[in-house]
C-alpha cells in the first residue's frame, strides 16, 4: 500500500456543517466513489479514497481529500482485498468506512472486520446482511413476517426432487441460485424436460460464480415487472419507505434504465408495497438504506430479495422525494435518528435514470472498454449526471463498464421522458462505443411511452437495434462539434419531441 495522488490533506480549512463523522474513507470507485465523496463534503466531512493502479489518474482520486493506492487493478488485490482497505482507513485516521455499491459493499465478513478494527461500517449490521444475503433463507423469514413470496421451494438438491417439487409448484418454474443475483445461474422450466435439462447447469454456474450450489425453484410469474422500494431504517426502531423504483427495463437480467414512480403504481399499490418493505427491514433488523425488490403482475407483487447497501439508481428516488440519500446513511451510522416521518414523505413529479455503459448493443451488449477521446455531458433544467469521467480518459476493462447515470426530473412522466431526450441527445463520449443511442431508441418506443412493458421489454421489441442505429446517425454531428459543446447544446435544444431532427446550423 502506498500514497497516491492527494495523500496529503487538500481538505484545508473546512467549516463542520452537521457532526456525523470527522472522516470517511471511501471503499469504491468510479461515479459511486465520487458520488458519496460530493455528500462528505455537503457535511463537511474529510473524505479518503482508496484507489487501484488503474485509477491511480482517476477523477474520484483527485477530487477526494485524501488517497491511497491499495494494490493492482484486479479487484481482488484492490478493491476487494479488505485488509489492505482497512489499513488505509486506520493509516489515514478515518472513523467510518462507506462501501458503496458492489465490491465489499454486502459483505458481512468485511462489515465485521471494519467493527473489529473499531471502524463504523456504512450499512447494515453483518446479521442482518447475512439474513438477507441467501435468498433461501430469506424467502422464510419474509414468509414468517408476513410479507407477500412467490410460491417455491427450500433448497434443492437434485433433479429428481426438484420435478416433484415442481409439479406442486406449477410449471413454468424459475430455477434460481441462493447467493449472488444479477440473474446469474437463473433457467425457466416450462416443463418437466426442461428442468432435467436445465437444473444440473444452474447448480454448476451457482458453484462457479457465487461459490455456493445452492439453488431454489420459484414460480414463474407471467408478465412481470421488477419494482422495487427504498427504504430507511435508524437504529432506534424508525423505518420508512420513499417509494417505489420500476426497474423492468433490462439486458441479460440487469437494469439499465429506471424510473419513479412506476407507470403501473398507484397510492394504494404503493402503500401496500411499502408497508411489505417496511416489515421486511423490521424482520432483520435493519439499520441504514436498502432496497427491498418485488416482482409485480397485474395488481400483485411477491418479494424478491434484499439489497442492503445504496443501489445504483438512487438518484431517481432522490429526485421524486428531495432526499439526500447517502447523507442520511451518514446520520444514521452515526447513531441518529431519522429525521423523516412516513406521513410527511410524499413524491413529486417523476424521475429517469439511464445508465450509460461502455457497451455494443448491437453485439449483444458486450463491454467496450478504451479511451475516450472526447466528453461532453448534457446540462439545463432537471438534469443530472453522476458520471466516472469529467473529460477524456480511460474506461478500463477490469471494472464495470457503466460510465455514468443520466438522470432527468420533471413535473410529469411525459415532460421527464422529453427532458431525458434532449439530455441524451447532448451528451457525447467518443473513441468508445456506449448505449446512449440504444436509450434513445427505447424512449421512443411507443409501449414504453405508454408505461405498458415487462423485465422482457428488450427482446420483445427487436427493432430497438435498427432505430437505435438511426439515432446514432442523427448524433453524429454532436460528435463531430465536440469541442464546441454550446453548439451541441444549441443543435440539442433544435431537436424536436418527436425525435425528428431539424438541419444543422
Amino acid at each position: 500500500m502506498s500514497s497516491g495522488p492527494g495523500a496529503a490533506s487538500r481538505a484545508g480549512r473546512r467549516v463542520t456543517i452537521h457532526a456525523v463523522f470527522r472522516k470517511v474513507l471511501v471503499a469504491n470507485r468510479g461515479e459511486i466513489a465520487i458520488r458519496v465523496i460530493r455528500a462528505c463534503r455537503d457535511l463537511g466531512i474529510v473524505s479518503v479514497a482508496v484507489y487501484s493502479e488503474a485509477d491511480r489518474h482517476a477523477p474520484f482520486t483527485i477530487l477526494a481529500d485524501e488517497a491511497v493506492e491499495i494494490g493492482p487493478a484486479a479487484p481482488a488485490e484492490s478493491y476487494l482485498n479488505a485488509e489492505r482497505i482497512i489499513a488505509a482507513a486506520k493509516a489515514t485516521g478515518a472513523q467510518a468506512v462507506h462501501p458503496g455499491y458492489g465490491f465489499l459493499s454486502e459483505n458481512p465478513s468485511f462489515a465485521r472486520a471494519c467493527a473489529e478494527a473499531g471502524l463504523v461500517f456504512v450499512g447494515p449490521s453483518p446479521d442482518a446482511m447475512a439474513a438477507m444475503g441467501e435468498k433461501v433463507p430469506a424467502r422464510a423469514r419474509m414468509l414468517a413476517s408476513g410479507v407477500p413470496v412467490v410460491p417455491g421451494s427450500d433448497a434443492v438438491a437434485d433433479a429428481g426432487e426438484a420435478a416433484r417439487l415442481a409439479a406442486g409448484i406449477g410449471y413454468p418454474v424459475l430455477v434460481k441460485a441462493s447467493a449472488g443475483g444479477g440473474g446469474i445461474g437463473m433457467r425457466i422450466a416450462r416443463d418437466q424436460e426442461e428442468l432435467l435439462r436445465g437444473f444440473e447447469a444452474s447448480r454448476s454456474t451457482a458453484q462457479r460464480a457465487f461459490g455456493n450450489p445452492t439453488v431454489y425453484l420459484e414460480h414463474y410469474v407471467e408478465e412481470p415487472r421488477h419494482v422495487e422500494i427504498q427504504v430507511l431504517a435508524d437504529a432506534h426502531g424508525n423505518v420508512v419507505h420513499l417509494g417505489e423504483r420500476e426497474c423492468s427495463i433490462q439486458r441479460r437480467h440487469q437494469k439499465i434504465l429506471e424510473e419513479s414512480p412506476s407507470p403501473v403504481v398507484d397510492a394504494a399499490i404503493r402503500a401496500r408495497m411499502g408497508e411489505a418493505a417496511v416489515k421486511a427491514a423490521r424482520a432483520v433488523g435493519y439499520v441504514g438504506a436498502g432496497t427491498v425488490e418485488f416482482i409485480y403482475s397485474r395488481g400483485e407483487f411477491y418479494f424478491l430479495e434484499m439489497n442492503t447497501r445504496l443501489q445504483v439508481e438512487h438518484p431517481v428516488t432522490e429526485a421524486v422525494y428531495s432526499v439526500d440519500l447517502v447523507a442520511e446513511q451518514f446520520r444514521v451510522a452515526a447513531g441518529e435518528r431519522l429525521r423523516l416521518v412516513q406521513e410527511q414523505i410524499i413524491p413529486a413529479g417523476h424521475a429517469i435514470e439511464c445508465r450509460i455503459n461502455a457497451e455494443d448493443y448491437e453485439q449483444g451488449f458486450l463491454p467496450s472498454p478504451g479511451r475516450v477521446t472526447g466528453y461532453h455531458e448534457p446540462g439545463g433544467p432537471g438534469v443530472r449526471v453522476d458520471s466516472s469521467l469529467t473529460g477524456p480518459g480511460v474506461v478500463s476493462a477490469s471494472y464495470d463498464p457503466m460510465i455514468a447515470k443520466l438522470i432527468a426530473w420533471a413535473a410529469s412522466r411525459e415532460e421527464a421522458i422529453a427532458r431525458m431526450r434532449r439530455a441524451l441527445l447532448e451528451y457525447s463520449i467518443t473513441g468508445i462505443r456506449t448505449n446512449i443511442a440504444f436509450h434513445l431508441a427505447v424512449l421512443d418506443e411507443r409501449d414504453f411511452r405508454r408505461g405498458e412493458y415487462t423485465t422482457h421489454f428488450i427482446e420483445e421489441h427487436s427493432g430497438l437495434g435498427a432505430a437505435a442505429r438511426g439515432w446514432e446517425e442523427r448524433r453524429k454531428r454532436f460528435d463531430r462539434l465536440l469541442r464546441d459543446p454550446a453548439r451541441v447544446a444549441a443543435i440539442a435544444a433544435g431537436i424536436v419531441v418527436s425525435g425528428e431532427a431539424v438541419p444543422a446550423p
